[in-house]
C-alpha cells in the first residue's frame, strides 16, 4: 500500500492531477499506520499480520 501510494503521488505530481496526489498521500499515511501497528505487534481487525 505504501508503494502504491508513492507511485500515485508521484504520477499526480508530475501530471498535475490533484485528486491522484490526494489519493496517493492518503494511501501513504494508511500504509504507514498499518506498518507501524503491525511492527509493534498490535492486532488490527483481529489479525496480527497483513500480507
Amino acid at each position: 500500500m505504501i508503494i502504491l501510494g508513492l507511485i500515485l503521488f508521484l504520477v499526480g505530481l508530475f501530471l498535475h492531477v490533484g485528486i491522484i496526489e490526494t489519493i496517493g498521500i492518503v494511501l501513504l499515511i494508511v500504509g504507514a499506520v498499518l506498518w507501524i501497528l503491525g511492527a509493534v505487534g498490535r492486532p488490527i481487525a483481529g489479525r496480527r499480520h497483513y500480507w
